[in-house]
């Protein structure tokens, strides 16, 4: 998208506050190429509003980094709502929870850090949710999907990132790890039944589905 276009949207739509660009900037600043992973503020606005509108109150995030994404769901929710982040690193989320703070969001966000899988399947069996989002490593996407689906009430949605993986995903000789990763999620993700769903072209593109 042209810069100028990216502006224009971002002018007329839930634009970032002071926190969000401040959090936008240290990353940027701090994170070199890696500050790639943080989601684009149109996501974010997205996902603040998805949660609004489906009046999420249970919701968990796979992949936190430096905590954009999780501001913008914890912002979504209803009264009394939680999200629970599941992260391996400290370093990255470190600074996720000054911007919580600063956003008056502590109370709000519970932060796990270890292994995401180790974290989901440690949960009680009855533990439900209204929303998932993933944003992690990608061969990993299958294995969250499978313990994050059952756990989705009916209704519920699940958000997936990067399943365009850049438009790498369309070119058969690219058989890098996450490429590859993301292929086998999509085709896994497209052939289950338990949902209905869709892929959006938001940032590096985003599978939209609802719990049957």
């Amino acid at each position: 998208m042209p810069p100028e276009l990216f502006d224009y949207l971002i002018g007329h739509g839930m634009a970032p506050d002071g926190v969000q660009n401040d959090l936008i900037a240290e990353t940027q600043a701090t994170m070199g190429d890696l500050s790639g992973m943080q989601i684009a503020p149109d996501q974010g606005a997205f996902l603040t509003l998805l949660a609004r509108i489906l009046g999420v109150r249970d919701a968990v995030e796979v992949g936190t980094f430096t905590g954009y994404s999780s501001l913008c769901l914890a912002r979504g929710l209803a009264p009394g709502g939680r999200l629970i982040c599941c992260d391996v690193s400290e370093e990255f989320t470190s600074v996720a929870r000054r911007y919580w703070d600063r956003a008056g969001l502590t109370d709000r966000i519970e932060l796990r850090l270890g292994p995401a899988l180790d974290t989901l399947r440690a949960m009680p069996a009855d533990q439900a949710f209204d929303l998932a989002f993933i944003d992690a490593d990608k061969p990993g996407y299958v294995a969250y999907w499978d313990e994050l689906v059952p756990r989705i009430r009916p209704g519920g949605v699940l958000l997936v990132d990067n399943v365009f993986y850049h438009g790498r995903v369309v070119h058969p000789a690219d058989q890098a790890d996450n490429v590859v990763g993301i292929r086998r999620f999509n085709d896994h993700a497209a052939a289950d039944d338990r949902v209905e769903l869709t892929m959006l072209t938001i940032g590096d593109g985003l599978t939209l589905a609802r719990k049957r």
